[in-house]
């Protein structure tokens, strides 16, 4: 089934997107998966090229397009370039971060920042989640108590993506501690900065190429003008912008599948067992139509949300819904693509053995499947 909401234009961007991945990302891949962290470099590239400023207005640098299809465009590239642990900075930085800038930033922040978020000269992240605290924002530790024209910023972040390589830091923490949700605000730490540091970057399973850091804030003193919206507005900041963050995360997710059911086509076709291609086996034929029965079906529910999301009417239930099946979907793909690849799937030069690690994650960033059920069940009126 073709897929029917891209136009021309969005295709001509694809093959300046595929070219542009093959030219600056490919050949780097192993160093960077071996180093645990891209070089900052290609963010540099892709804003030079004008792959970062989506979504942000010309007047700060930007292309002033805002399409969604476009970011869709970009993670099915890096996903079926094999790319999609390096891309998922890139994609935080466009998909997640962004909004946060352009949305609820005022006139002085947007001038201040959005040039080099769209350059690449400024690489974004988002610090929510803290150490034990899991899904539970409104218990996070982390204060920043007024004083003056600065706030004072102490605690610490965990599982940060681009901990390592971010200078606009999206912090969310608690600017009346005696408050749950309420007492929740957003700041844009502007690193380096005195008692600010950095962790280590954490060793995960798989997503190597992706810096994921801890950070601690010790008495680190963040001007008043780098508040975000009001104090006490940050729940519902982070709540306003978690619908496009969770499509985000759905779409990379059934590109990941689609890309590994290909390299899975191509090897059940070249692979021969008792003197046959293993595709031609029955098992083989029927885990195959399987997964292409799956993913078209998702994908067409993933580009009816792409289209709502334009149309500013994608709900949270909508989101949800995308985000844990699509995760559940990926992680069924690689884990039956494997399979299919026998032992040959186990050995790391084989992009499948990269996917299956690197998909495990899915399922539990961005929110967890149980939450993304709970979401939907309690506006089910449970």
């Amino acid at each position: 089934m073709e897929r029917d909401i891209y136009t021309e234009e969005h295709e001509l961007f694809r093959e300046a997107y595929r070219t542009f991945i093959e030219r600056e990302m490919v050949p780097h891949r192993e160093k960077w998966e071996l180093d645990g962290i891209v070089d900052p470099a290609v963010f540099r590239a892709a804003g030079e090229a004008g792959f970062l400023g989506m979504g942000i207005p010309e007047e700060y640098g930007g292309s002033g397009v805002k399409d969604f299809r476009y970011n869709n465009v970009v993670i099915q590239e890096l996903c079926r370039a094999d790319m999609n642990a390096a891309g998922l900075g890139i994609t935080l930085h466009t998909d997640v971060c962004m909004p946060y800038f352009v949305e609820n930033c005022n006139e002085e922040q947007k001038r201040r920042w959005l040039p080099g978020i769209a350059s690449g000269e400024k690489i974004t992240a988002v610090a929510m989640t803290e150490p034990g605290m899991g899904s539970d924002l409104a218990s996070m530790a982390t204060t920043a108590i007024r004083d003056g024209d600065e706030y004072v910023l102490n605690g610490s972040k965990t599982f940060i993506t681009n901990g390592i390589n971010s200078e606009l830091i999206v912090v969310a923490a608690k600017t009346d501690p005696q408050e749950r949700h309420k007492g929740m605000s957003l700041l844009v730490l502007e690193a380096p900065a005195e008692g600010f540091e950095r962790g280590r970057n954490l060793e995960k399973v798989g997503l190597h190429s992706q810096d994921t850091a801890e950070l601690f804030f010790n008495d680190v003193r963040v001007p008043a003008e780098n508040l975000v919206g009001n104090e006490g507005e940050g729940f519902l900041l982070l709540v306003k912008n978690l619908p496009q963050e969770r499509l985000s995360i759905a779409m990379a997710g059934v590109a990941h599948a689609r890309a590994m059911l290909s390299w899975t086509i191509e090897y059940a076709s070249e692979r021969k067992a008792f003197g046959q291609p293993i595709g031609t086996f029955q098992n083989s034929r029927f885990k195959l139509a399987e997964m292409q029965t799956e993913i078209t079906i998702a994908e067409t529910f993933i580009d009816r949300c792409i289209m709502a999301l334009n149309d500013s009417t994608l709900t949270a239930d909508e989101a949800s819904m995308a985000k844990w099946w699509c995760t559940e979907l990926q992680k069924r793909v690689a884990d039956t693509c494997l399979q299919l690849h026998g032992g040959y799937g186990y050995m790391s030069e084989y992009p499948i053995a990269r996917a299956y690690t690197d998909s495990r994650i899915t399922t539990i960033y961005g929110g967890t499947t149980e939450i993304m059920k709970e979401i939907i069940g309690r506006n089910m009126g449970f």
